[in-house]
């Protein structure tokens, strides 16, 4: 057998973020308790050029924004400032924004936003809910059910835009119902499924399992510092074994959740954490989760 080596081609970051302080009242309000912990570090601006400089140096040549939460009422200007730092930068690659999909008005606000750019390619509402209030972030734990936010996904199918799904393990039994009435919208799993720690692990390997037997979704392999607060490569291995054991490299992707995930390591750490743990596949399915899976379902030039 050949031996295992780390992949060395470039990658896509399929989960980043930038932002600027003065945009979002959750970062430059009141501390709070949150799901990552204490997060005084990156209570400041952190914008593309300083992103970049991180990213290049780790081999990433493309990736993928995700939103924010700037308020509600702005996720248009969110949608803007990013066309305007890519018309400067070439950077971000693509973009997920944000929208209220429990309002009845939001298909205008998504056609706003498409008008905009043609960098949007979908949509991250979170509804992932927990009872210690730190974790939770959705208004109740069966939001999926709403009718209004299943309306307004048809309106992302009709845009052919993307939902990233973040949700807990004890909800994706629910997700899958969510993602069975959808065939025409795919779906992304962020960071994994969350699985929040041991006592969560067999609801989460049911979830998958369910999941994984709708082709409309794809997994995030990233956010694994969220709850334990460090890079842990015991934790990547076991995660990542139990997604690409059901899901294959195909519907599997890398990104780095930065600047999230700089709260307890660096950009080279983390990225070498994960080469590590994906060093013994097929050089092909490495090549798929560091960078092809995200070129195909982001829609990227490579």
């Amino acid at each position: 057998m050949p031996e295992a080596a780390p992949y060395s081609g470039d990658i896509v970051d399929s989960h980043h973020h930038i932002w600027r302080v003065a945009d979002l009242p959750w970062l430059s309000g009141p501390m709070v308790p949150r799901i990552f912990g204490p997060y005084e570090a990156i209570r400041r601006d952190y914008l593309i050029d300083e992103y970049a400089a991180e990213a290049t140096a780790c081999g990433i040549t493309e990736s993928v924004y995700v939103q924010t939460n700037w308020p509600l009422d702005r996720v248009v200007d969110e949608v803007r400032w990013l066309r305007d730092v890519h018309a400067e930068t070439g950077r971000p690659s693509a973009v997920v924004a944000a929208a209220d999909l429990f309002d009845d008005d939001t298909p205008q606000v998504l056609r706003r936003q498409a008008a905009l750019t043609p960098l949007v390619r979908g949509i991250r509402q979170q509804l992932h809910w927990h009872e210690r209030p730190e974790f939770r972030f959705a208004t109740a734990p069966d939001r999926m059910k709403d009718p209004v936010l299943r309306k307004n996904l048809g309106a992302l199918a009709d845009l052919g835009w993307l939902f990233e799904l973040q949700v807990f393990p004890e909800q994706l039994a629910d997700a899958a119902g969510l993602v069975a009435a959808f065939p025409d919208v795919t779906f992304v799993l962020v960071h994994a499924g969350m699985l929040i720690g041991q006592e969560y692990v067999e609801p989460w390997r049911a979830g998958l399992s369910a999941l994984a037997e709708l082709p409309n979704v794809v997994v995030k392999l990233t956010g694994q510092g969220t709850f334990v607060h460090r890079v842990e490569p015991e934790l990547i291995s076991f995660v990542a074994g139990e997604v690409l054991a059901r899901f294959g490299a195909g519907r599997a992707m890398f990104g780095t959740n930065f600047p999230v995930e700089r709260l307890w390591t660096t950009m080279p750490e983390l990225v070498g954490a994960w080469k590590d743990a994906l060093a013994h596949l097929p050089p092909a399915d490495q090549q798929a989760v560091f960078a092809g899976t995200a070129r195909r379902v982001y829609g990227l030039g490579g």
